[in-house]
């Protein structure tokens, strides 16, 4: 090519023309090369999760085992059986005392509904006439009554249950009791089965002490605290008092100072108060006995004179607290208590003083008995006694009807349709939570 003046500007242009020909060339061979590539995968997103459907859940249950694969046909993979759908339990047939079998056991892999329910068991005991134990009650013979309505009863049995048992021993008492106490003791072992537990506490003037928790009733064990709950007893006091117990003072000073002493001739005329913590002792023992099974007769056994002075707790609320937890106490009356005649003046108290009658009163509240005893053969036939009496009750229970909101007492009622019997029970009890539980399966249950 051939430029005129021109020339020199002309190939300046040529030049550049040349360069961006040679640029959009390379431009080229680098997209083909990144053709040529394989491109890189971006994983995507994960996929949001379905709710479950929540109406096909079943109860937990043990599936039964599945039937085993279907032969492959055509040289294909065998293909398992779905899982058979999990059936709605069947319910058991209702049993009737009519009936005289014992209740369907073929349902006992089926899954079991627990449901609390406000279902009340009653102790009871039945004497005749001359006080001797009446056996052979059906559940045609007894009535059950709350807040004057009858309840319509779905459990009743005589069968005996074990024994938690937590003895009281008041070391409060006078010497010449204290010692017949201890040597009743060693009878107490032999009036409990294999099957009953016993925790020992013992109480004087200040706060109860537990000597041991719940151990076998004829184990060793039991044998070594009884023996370490022997006291001595307490000194007879013989208070000496009234106007001629002082000859008076003029100015705050004794007029015969000769007179005026705290004793005389061994006799202490102006004696401390005597403080007997009954109550709390009765409290710690039924706090004991609320860690027993639901299957075992909750007892607490007291072997005392019944005074009390000085307890925190109240009558009014250690009767609430036992009647609660169905708690009931027996008792072996023991001292001056026990003799006929010498407390007929208990009935009528004086405030700021001492209860020498409250002891029965707890016992009858919670469907216990007292057995007043004074000498020792009749302390060591107590306890036999007492124990035979626990084992011999019968036991209904039923649906209340009252609301379960209503906190306050119920009381309760037991009738038999035999003339001259007497039925001991608690009057009434308290709701409590913790004891809602569904009623026992029973073939004595009444329809």
């Amino acid at each position: 090519m051939v430029f005129g003046k021109g020339s020199s500007g002309g190939q300046r242009v040529g030049r550049v023309a040349a360069a961006g020909l040679a640029g959009v060339m390379g431009c080229v061979a680098m997209a083909a090369g990144w053709a040529q590539t394989p491109q890189q995968q971006v994983p995507n997103a994960p996929a949001p999760q379905a709710l479950p459907q929540l109406n096909t859940l079943t109860p937990v249950s043990q599936l039964p085992d599945a039937p085993p694969a279907a032969p492959a046909a055509d040289g294909q993979a065998a293909v398992p059986n779905a899982l058979p759908v999990a059936q709605a339990p069947v319910e058991a047939p209702e049993t009737h005392p009519d009936d005289g079998a014992p209740p369907d056991t073929s349902m006992k892999d089926l899954p079991i509904l627990h449901v609390n329910v406000q279902f009340v068991q009653v102790p009871f005991t039945v004497k005749d006439s001359k006080g001797r134990l009446v056996p052979g009650l059906t559940w045609r013979d007894v009535r059950v009554y709350e807040n004057g309505l009858r309840q319509q009863m779905r459990f009743f049995s005589s069968d005996p249950l074990p024994l938690s048992v937590a003895l009281v021993i008041d070391q409060g008492v006078t010497q010449d009791t204290m010692e017949k106490i201890n040597d009743s003791l060693t009878a107490l072992r032999g009036a409990f089965s294999p099957y009953d537990e016993v925790s020992v506490f013992t109480y004087s003037s200040g706060d109860p002490t537990k000597q041991t928790d719940f151990t076998a009733a004829q184990s060793a064990r039991l044998g070594v605290i009884l023996d370490r709950s022997k006291a001595s007893g307490r000194d007879a006091l013989m208070p000496l008092g009234g106007p001629l117990a002082s000859a008076g003072t003029i100015n705050n000073r004794d007029i015969d100072p000769n007179f005026n002493r705290t004793s005389q001739n061994g006799i202490q005329l102006n004696p401390p108060k005597e403080y007997h913590t009954l109550n709390d002792a009765i409290l710690a023992a039924g706090q004991e006995t609320t860690k027993a099974g639901r299957d075992r007769r909750r007892i607490v056994y007291v072997i005392s004179d019944g005074k009390e002075y000085g307890s925190k707790t109240s009558e009014r609320q250690l009767i609430k607290y036992l009647q609660t937890n169905n708690i009931q106490v027996y008792s072996t009356l023991v001292g001056d208590s026990s003799v006929p005649g010498l407390g007929f003046l208990d009935r009528v108290h004086l405030p700021m003083t001492m209860r020498d009658d409250e002891l029965p009163r707890i016992c009858a509240a919670t469907g216990g008995q007292t057995d007043p005893e004074f000498r020792l053969r009749g302390i060591e036939n107590s306890f036999a006694k007492i124990t035979e009496e626990v084992r011999t009750q019968y036991t209904v229970g039923y649906y209340t009807h009252e609301s379960p909101f209503n906190e306050s007492k119920r009381r309760i009622e037991i009738r038999v349709l035999r003339p001259g019997l007497t039925i001991i029970s608690e009057d009434g009890y308290y709701p409590n939570a913790r004891d809602s539980r569904p009623a026992p399966v029973t073939p004595s249950a009444a329809p």
